[in-house]
């Protein structure tokens, strides 16, 4: 079993108490729900009804059973690997495909077709993740690294930490650049108005990103950005883009949707992993393709008036 001491923030204030450990934990709101009437949530000793309304900086305790989540091996799920060794592995993750399990979704994640297909790297991480280190939303296609052993999995969490990890992506934003290069040092929190979403916030988490001008549409208001994260917060870059006004084009949630070049998901593809290795410190630096429906979104766009379709390293888009 573990413990979790959980500080309401206020971004969930006024929330039921079922919905705000389910959305931190990241855990089922089905299984928040067992857990609650099993008496494994407490405030001041007394436990807490999955209705109730919880107050910003009130404290709970959790009490999660080891297998809240019982993963379960899936072999239909699709995923390619782009490289994989004794200690890690690197996928490319597809549109679509959710990383793992919540939000009530138990099957037909990464997590169930990493464990299918290395059943060994089941005990590797947290237990309703095993191999884990980091996520892509559903919709944010590319490059992941996973670990296949517990000494793997502590040294790249550990590197995530130190940010020793470079994670770059390429993005299609709506509106146009007269600097080639900037960086938006702002953190990043819970929206209050939306819970759900994520925004500024004075008291959020730290949030760096980096981004490089690629190509530019003048006429169709659209940039390609070369995106580097110096820390990786929930939505850090759809967040990021649309607070300096250039939001990710085909983003419902914070960006803009029927420009010309929207794929009809978030414009947001995971480009590189770059690192030193886990257990051996052999520099891995991994490329992850275009998807179609983004390359089709630049034959779209067509000839940019600045720049080029050609990425940082010169390779062609």
């Amino acid at each position: 079993m573990t413990i979790h001491t959980v500080v309401v923030p206020e971004a969930l204030s006024g929330i039921r108490a079922d919905r705000v450990i389910a959305e931190i934990l990241e855990l089922p709101r089905s299984h928040v729900k067992d857990i609650i009437d099993s008496g494994g949530v407490t405030r001041n000793g007394v436990a807490v009804k999955p209705s109730e309304k919880l107050s910003a900086e009130t404290s709970v305790v959790v009490e999660v059973p080891d297998h809240v989540v019982e993963l379960a091996p899936d072999p239909d799920v699709v995923f390619d690997v782009l490289y994989e060794d004794r200690d890690i592995i690197v996928v490319d993750k597809q549109i679509g495909l959710v990383v793992h399990p919540g939000s009530g979704k138990a099957m037909g994640t990464l997590a169930n077709g990493l464990l299918a297909r290395y059943p060994e790297i089941e005990g590797v991480g947290q237990v309703d993740r095993w191999g884990i280190v980091h996520r892509l939303d559903r919709d944010t296609s590319g490059v992941m690294v996973v670990a296949r052993t517990q000494l793997a999995y502590d040294n790249l969490v550990e590197m995530m930490r130190n940010r020793s990890i470079t994670r770059r992506y390429l993005a299609c934003v709506a509106g146009v650049f007269t600097n080639t290069k900037g960086t938006i040092d702002a953190p990043i929190g819970r929206d209050p108005a939306n819970p759900t979403r994520m925004g500024l916030s004075r008291s959020g988490r730290a949030a760096v990103t980096h981004y490089r001008r690629l190509a530019q549409w003048i006429d169709r208001d659209v940039t390609l950005l070369s995106v580097t994260l110096e820390t990786g917060r929930t939505h850090q870059i759809r967040v990021h883009m649309r607070a300096i006004g250039a939001p990710i084009v085909g983003d419902t949630a914070y960006g803009r949707r029927g420009v010309v070049g929207d794929p009809g998901r978030p414009w947001l593809h995971a480009r590189q992993l770059s690192f030193a290795h886990p257990t051996t410190e052999d520099v891995i630096n991994i490329v992850a393709d275009l998807p179609d429906d983004l390359c089709h979104s630049l034959d779209e766009l067509g000839v940019p008036e600045v720049g080029g379709r050609v990425d940082i390293d010169g390779e062609n888009l």
